[in-house]
């Protein structure tokens, strides 16, 4: 009798525990993670683009970021790295929220890092961009790139990292590939570095050439008065668009149209006088008007020229391999260009 009163309480047991299971909400069952649209973003994070050393562009850009703090109510981190792949790096591990970056950068992180341009920066003198330069010393014997493609194997070259458009990219492309060459090997030796170091090399007479651009050469002239003096402008390249600003396509669409707000309008509102001062700490910068994707347009061309000079140079088993890698450049070109144009998220 007794085994016969625990059974029937086992199963009374079990059985209640199976109605608890069953009208359970059906909500109880569904994700609890709400809509990312509607998750709190309590911090952003703002990436930089190498200007000279990492603290020295972290303290050019922190006054605009703090007023740009204060006005969206919300602590803005920033991350200043020495180097364009370790900015790149960055945002491809989405450690960044909204970056200022190189044409060439921006154009990664809209294809590969779910990132769009928001605003492209301005300037005091009004241009609508910069030029890449190659650098000599005022007094070397180099008085035309001509007399420097007569020197094969004899001069020293600094340049930018691959992922600058003044750096590298657009010599390497209206110079170099233009004539069937390849910088790395054309010159004795190679070093890479960021424009300030390289400018200053060719002052201390550590190489014979480098990249550089005109708009971060102003930048030298008042820091470097003494070693700009020693310097001379042997070629420039045509116009570059300025850079970019990419923020993150996945944050909520409300504080993405307040950051591009707040940072459009910087600048000209009733603090203007105060806030151009600190823009122009950064780099000459006059501040940011509104843009979008097809802003990259011009650096997927430069890109593409690269592309097509190379496949040009290049050795092939016949003909038919050239236009076949030819054929796919073009291809590519023209997928990324409509990609570029197509209108971006609100």
């Amino acid at each position: 009798m007794t085994n016969l009163r625990r059974r029937s309480t086992w199963w009374s047991a079990i059985g209640l525990l199976l109605v608890c299971v069953f009208c359970m909400p059906v909500h109880a069952a569904q994700p609890a993670s709400p809509p990312h649209d509607a998750k709190h973003i309590s911090a952003l994070t703002f990436g930089i683009l190498p200007i000279g050393g990492p603290s020295e562009s972290l303290a050019a850009w922190r006054p605009m970021l703090d007023d740009l703090s204060h006005n969206l109510g919300l602590p803005i981190h920033s991350i200043s790295v020495s180097t364009y792949e370790g900015l790149g790096q960055a945002l491809a591990e989405e450690r960044v929220d909204f970056a200022f970056v190189s044409g060439r950068l921006a154009l990664d992180a809209v294809t590969h890092d779910r990132m769009q341009v928001i605003a492209q920066l301005t300037r005091t003198n009004g241009s609508r961009g910069y030029y890449s330069v190659l650098l000599v010393a005022k007094d070397s014997p180099l008085r035309s790139v001509d007399d420097m493609f007569k020197q094969p194997g004899r001069l020293r070259y600094a340049r930018g990292e691959v992922l600058s458009v003044s750096g590298y990219l657009v010599p390497e492309t209206q110079l170099f590939a233009n004539r069937r060459l390849d910088s790395d090997t054309f010159f004795a030796n190679v070093t890479v570095d960021n424009h300030q170091n390289n400018a200053l090399a060719v002052a201390n007479n550590e190489v014979d050439v480098a990249t550089n651009n005109t708009a971060d050469m102003e930048r030298f002239a008042k820091r470097f008065p003494d070693q700009f003096a020693r310097l001379r402008v042997l070629w420039t390249s045509s116009l570059i668009p300025h850079a970019v600003v990419v923020m993150r396509e996945d944050l909520p669409v409300e504080l993405r149209q307040r950051v591009t707000a707040a940072l459009t309008s910087y600048g000209s509102g009733k603090n203007a006088q105060a806030e151009l001062a600190k823009l122009q700490l950064i780099h000459d910068i006059s501040g940011f008007a509104p843009a979008g994707n097809e802003t990259l347009v011009p650096f997927a061309d430069i890109e593409f020229n690269l592309d097509r000079r190379r496949a040009y140079s290049a050795q092939w088993v016949s003909d038919t391999a050239m236009q076949a890698r030819l054929h796919k450049i073009d291809t590519e070109h023209q997928a990324l260009v409509h990609e570029l144009m197509a209108p971006t998220k609100p």
